[in-house]
């Protein structure tokens, strides 16, 4: 029997069909516009993914050379916070998807934050205030666009994230589509309560969010309808998790302890705390890792770093100094070092472990000398000093070491990057022998659910290592490099006043 896995991410919507063995027998994916109307706004068109959704489906199976009798269900994972408002007659989003990057809710925050400071819900929600989270995306469309909150009101609108979305269109869309969502997604939101798994009625009123437009919130791995009206008709939908939950889940990081680090878009550290919710002290959240259908939740400390392959992107994009982000590495193996240049990516600000709005991206250290060999040189290490620091709160935060880091993610094919990452850490670096994990644990989750597979330590055993780094540097060369970057995240703050409109 096989699986397939619908893992729709910020730049691009994939399926991939794995067998019992974990191996993917066939994929399609396809990239989707990235629409930025103003400084700070982020945008994607929902009906666009979701027409991607369905030809990757396709394609991947006629990739795959199998039947749809030999699917034994489908697992979802995605992209987490980017709010979709939509008709529920219709199944027409009223507007843009609002994508996790977005800051236009800002000043909504700062207001809010104003009154408490920004972890005054950490205790309901496990998250500080920000743009990041959905909730403050919701409250935006229903303002600014005509009639929203009345008619969220009357329960003729819908909110899902983008899980939610593709479950809803999957199973029947405005025919009895179902509307629901997993722990993992709605944790994300600011708006579910940790402790209850349901969605906390004081959240609701700050924000202003009518219940009636919410999903339902489930497990993860739980069958929640049939696929209707494409060629998987019958087939379950039978997981859905948090693209970042889904990776740790690919990584087998089932139990209190165990981590993993996704180099994509933005980069994410999970630490798996249990069945306990660990309250961080060092600027990490607390989300929910997972939870199978009779089970109770299992926690984990995260680590949200906005930027670090769109870094790639922008470089290729914005300043044309690739053709292809792969050829990223190659410019930057052009030079011995970066020359003395420290890149910033503070394009939304910057998340954990700092949770500074207010800051901007910068390159510093420029002088003659540098050319753009160096600045792809340090744009690859900031994605390693970025994952440096939530890794550095993380111990803090648990009290205990990390002996090595399982990577995973678009990313870690680059060589490079992963030296420097094991440099600037002092611990081995370990890529697993499929390095898609975030498909894989959404796999992984829906084939528990329909059988395909018998048990956790059943997945663990399938786990196999690909290729491991060393650190090479000296303690003293590490200090050196953690000090100017240091210095140059401080540079980067209070940039945007509060009281400006970019």
């Amino acid at each position: 029997m096989y699986i397939v896995a619908i893992d729709q991410g910020t730049t691009s919507t994939r399926a991939i069909i794995f067998d019992q063995s974990g191996k993917a027998v066939g994929s399609s994916q396809r990239e989707h516009e990235q629409i930025f109307p103003h400084a700070g706004w982020v945008e994607h068109d929902a009906n666009e993914i979701w027409s991607h959704t369905r030809e990757v489906i396709d394609r991947a199976v006629d990739d795959a050379r199998v039947s749809a009798s030999d699917i034994a269900g489908i697992g979802i994972t995605n992209q987490r916070e980017t709010t979709v408002v939509w008709e529920k007659s219709t199944g027409q989003p009223i507007a843009p998807a609002l994508v996790w990057q977005d800051t236009r809710t800002q000043p909504l925050i700062d207001r809010l934050a104003d009154d408490g400071g920004s972890n005054r819900f950490a205790d309901i929600t496990g998250l500080p205030l920000a743009a990041y989270f959905s909730a403050s995306k919701i409250h935006w469309i229903l303002e600014n666009i005509d009639g929203a909150r009345e008619r969220a009101e009357r329960g003729e609108l819908l909110f899902g994230t983008i899980d939610t979305w593709l479950l809803w269109n999957l199973t029947g869309g405005a025919d009895g589509g179902v509307h629901a969502t997993d722990v993992t997604n709605a944790s994300r939101t600011l708006l579910m309560n940790l402790r209850t798994l349901d969605w906390d009625q004081k959240m609701l009123d700050i924000f202003g969010v009518p219940r009636a437009m919410l999903p339902h919130i489930r497990s993860s791995s739980e069958e929640y309808g049939v696929v209707r009206g494409t060629a998987l008709d019958g087939i379950p939908v039978a997981a859905i998790l948090g693209d970042q939950q889904a990776a740790t889940f690919g990584q087998v990081g089932f139990s209190q302890g165990e981590s993993k680090n996704t180099y994509g878009t933005g980069n994410f550290l999970l630490v798996n705390t249990g069945e306990d919710i660990v309250a961080s002290s060092n600027g990490l959240i607390t989300t929910v890792a997972y939870q199978l259908e009779d089970e109770p939740a299992r926690y984990a400390l995260e680590g949200s770093i906005a930027v670090s392959g769109s870094l790639v992107q922008w470089l290729r994009d914005n300043l044309g100094i690739i053709a292809h982000s792969p050829e990223v590495e190659e410019l930057a193996l052009t030079v011995d070092d970066n020359g003395g240049v420290v890149i910033v990516p503070a394009f939304s600000g910057l998340f954990a472990p700092y949770w500074r709005p207010d800051a901007r991206g910068a390159i510093m250290g420029l002088t003659r000398y540098a050319d753009k060999g160096h600045i792809a040189r340090a744009a690859l290490e900031s994605v390693a000093l970025q994952s440096r620091d939530v890794i550095d709160a993380a111990v803090a935060d648990t009290q205990v070491p990390i002996s090595e880091l399982r990577v995973d993610g678009g990313m870690v094919g680059n060589s490079t990057l992963m030296q420097f990452q094991a440099d600037v850490l002092g611990v081995p670096v370990v890529r697993p022998a499929i390095i898609e994990t975030t498909a894989l644990g959404a796999a992984y989750a829906a084939g528990l659910a329909v059988g395909v597979w018998k048990d956790r330590d059943e997945l663990r055993g399938m786990w196999r290592e690909d290729r491991r780094w060393e650190p090479q540097i000296t303690d003293a060369e590490r200090t050196t490099i953690m000090a100017r970057w240091h210095k140059a995240v401080e540079r980067t703050f209070d940039w945007v006043d509060a009281d400006a409109t970019e």
